[in-house]
């Protein structure tokens, strides 16, 4: 079953969206759309701090708790993941899986030391890619640090110090609603085993079944505006993608 999965990018207790990680305006209460996705058929929700590893300071632990309150369906939780103690207070808040950054960049070992106390599917590793010079680099912090390590050799080694889930954001089609970065992810398919979840660009039904369709090892498409925006909803994605063959859950 293929996955479609809303995104919550918080930022001060309000849900925000931006382009390219720019020009950020706010959308609604988080626990509000959580709320909201429960009921559209959403398959997991994922909650994003987006500036929490930036501004080096820890998750905001009180809307966590508040949409964890009212999900009934699996949750994802990143931002400001540093440490064990992070993973696990994160994890007692409410959280299915954490998903880890800026943070592994800083220690990978956090990786494999998170997969041995919560286990490899609770560990989610988290990457912002762009390409650049023909290659795919990484960048950590809300894309203002790049790594010295590309893509392919970060999800490689994430899935051998233990990440079980991929987490993929293109930079270059970030809220630009042309459609999934499929070259990119294409790449990482042949490195990696674990699943992967597919984020930035889609603007419409149909990338979600350009998606799926010229990449069948994806498992999971995640997109935050067209859905915050009412642009399109997700049993509308589900119905298109059933009636092209892609198994869903309805």
């Amino acid at each position: 079953m293929k996955r479609i999965v809303p995104c919550l990018d918080v930022r001060d207790g309000r849900v925000v969206k931006g382009v390219r990680f720019a020009n950020i305006k706010d959308v609604s209460s988080p626990v509000e759309l959580a709320r909201f996705y429960c009921g559209e058929g959403a398959d997991e929700l994922v909650f994003y701090d987006i500036t929490a590893s930036r501004e080096r300071r820890a998750l905001f632990m009180d809307t966590l708790k508040a949409v964890a309150e009212c999900v009934t369906i699996p949750f994802m939780v990143g931002g400001g993941i540093g440490a064990i103690d992070d993973f696990d207070r994160v994890i007692d808040a409410g959280a299915d899986k954490v998903s880890i950054n800026s943070g592994a960049i800083r220690d990978p070992n956090l990786i494999e030391a998170a997969a041995k106390k919560h286990g490899s599917k609770r560990v989610v590793l988290a990457m912002d890619v762009k390409l650049e010079d023909g290659r795919y680099a990484v960048y950590s912090d809300g894309y203002t640090k790049k790594a010295e390590f590309d893509a392919l050799e970060w999800a490689r080694r994430g899935q051998e110090l233990g990440a079980g889930e991929l987490v993929v954001n293109s930079i270059d089609t970030d809220g630009v609603k042309e459609g999934f970065d499929l070259p990119m992810l294409a790449a990482l398919l042949d490195v990696v085993s674990i699943p992967i979840v597919a984020s930035g660009g889609a603007g419409g039904i149909q990338d979600f079944v350009k998606l799926f369709k010229t990449l069948p090892g994806i498992d999971a498409g995640l997109a935050a505006s067209i859905f915050h925006y009412r642009e399109t909803s997700i049993m509308a994605v589900k119905q298109e993608l059933q009636a092209n063959g892609i198994p869903v859950k309805i």
